[in-house]
């Protein structure tokens, strides 16, 4: 196994069936890698919204809140707020978790391939994730 970055045409990406010989067969493959790193970075984006989403909708406790929480008292309609607001918030949280795992999962896809030393791999890689950068960063900012 070569330890230096090499041009070549001929690459074993992270799967044995996924055995490139022919310089069609690389660009489809830096193809892939490419599309794969753009998505990471729009998960990594999604992320960071869906983050502002739930901050930004989610009421602050106020001492007022609290005190209606926190007594045995109250009447059941007054629990009704708060549940559906645990809820969400526990949706959101499982929805971030989610995306974590795939940001993750993709990541070390995309480490891998890079492991493999083929310069053409190396070049989709940060050409995707410049692409993906570019294209999702302003989401960040619109509504």
């Amino acid at each position: 196994m070569r330890m230096h970055f090499f041009f070549s045409d001929e690459v074993v990406l992270l799967f044995d069936f996924w055995n490139v010989h022919s310089p069609a067969g690389m660009a489809l493959s830096v193809l892939v890698v490419l599309l794969l790193a753009v998505l990471y970075e729009g998960i990594k984006v999604g992320k960071a919204k869906l983050l502002h989403h739930v901050l930004v909708s989610m009421p602050t406790p106020n001492s007022q809140q609290l005190t209606v929480e926190t007594d045995q008292d109250s009447a059941s309609s007054d629990s009704a707020p708060a549940s559906r607001s645990r809820l969400r918030w526990f949706l959101c949280h499982f929805g971030q978790s989610l995306l974590h795992v795939i940001q993750v999962v993709i990541s070390y896809f995309m480490m891998l391939a890079v492991m493999t030393y083929n310069t053409w791999i190396f070049f989709g890689v940060v050409l995707g994730s410049a692409v993906g950068y570019y294209l999702a960063y302003p989401l960040l900012g619109m509504g």
